[in-house]
């Protein structure tokens, strides 16, 4: 009988090793030419954008395709809704605005089958040909919070305490936005508060997340980030700016 399908990035988390996630997907097809890149999971993006429940298992099956992990990104702390993303081939979820322990309490149990937490009995179709689904199913799903408001990081320590939560991913552009600088994530008084709530993840044994870019990928893996998620519209954006600046001053 064969196994549940290995979910890389947690394998690498569980390992000590940094995981490297991209998002800014839409589409199979997007993941299809990401995919021989080598990244360890895709950010499919379900809180906003374009992608229903149909589009979700075609991009969950091309993450199986790479070996890539599919974590997904719903819209609501909602238990049904969760278990109907995992349902349809995730193999994570990312939770937005958990801003306390019950909070995130509710994000992990949601996700999890008992006796670890209260997932619908539906397998769903990481569960076909599987044999003891249920249990193999919480070893590999993953679970990522998303810290992104000042309140969050007010009642960290407690959320901090709560288990069968893989990453505790620190939100920049939503955490700017309740600190009263909107659209500045590289204020420093955000940068500051995203640096304390990094290092209080890590002296808490737990492994923080979070926005990275070519240019502070490497300083967030030395402060002990392993949950390294990258969009590549921005490496889209900087090539077709620098090829319609060469061809207009040609």
């Amino acid at each position: 009988m064969p196994s549940i399908r290995v979910n890389r990035a947690k394998q690498k988390l569980q390992n000590g090793e940094v995981a490297t996630i991209i998002s800014g997907l839409q589409s199979s097809d997007i993941i299809d030419f990401l995919g021989p890149i080598g990244f360890d999971g895709a950010w499919i993006e379900c809180e906003h954008g374009s992608v229903d429940w149909d589009t979700l298992g075609d991009m969950t099956r091309a993450c199986d395709l790479w070996k890539m992990a599919s974590i997904t990104r719903v819209n609501s702390n909602d238990p049904g809704l969760i278990t109907r993303t995992l349902d349809r081939g995730s193999m994570g979820i990312v939770v937005p605005h958990v801003n306390s322990k019950e909070s995130a309490e509710q994000a992990a149990q949601s996700a999890k089958y008992a006796p670890l937490g209260y997932r619908g009995m539906f397998g769903g179709r990481q569960s076909f040909g599987v044999g003891d689904y249920f249990h193999q199913a919480n070893d590999q799903t993953m679970v990522i919070v998303l810290l992104e408001e000042v309140e969050a990081l007010e009642n960290l320590d407690e959320i901090l305490t709560v288990p069968d939560i893989d990453v505790f991913f620190v939100a920049p552009s939503d955490l700017s936005q309740t600190m009263g600088h909107i659209g500045n994530a590289g204020h420093p008084d955000v940068q500051k508060a995203i640096d304390e709530a990094i290092a209080k993840i890590v002296a808490a044994g737990k492994i923080p997340g979070t926005l990275a870019n070519d240019g502070n990928v490497a300083a967030y893996a030395e402060k002990g980030v392993k949950f390294l998620m990258t969009s590549w519209n921005g490496w889209v954006t900087q090539g077709a700016t620098e090829f319609v600046k060469k061809a207009n001053s040609a």
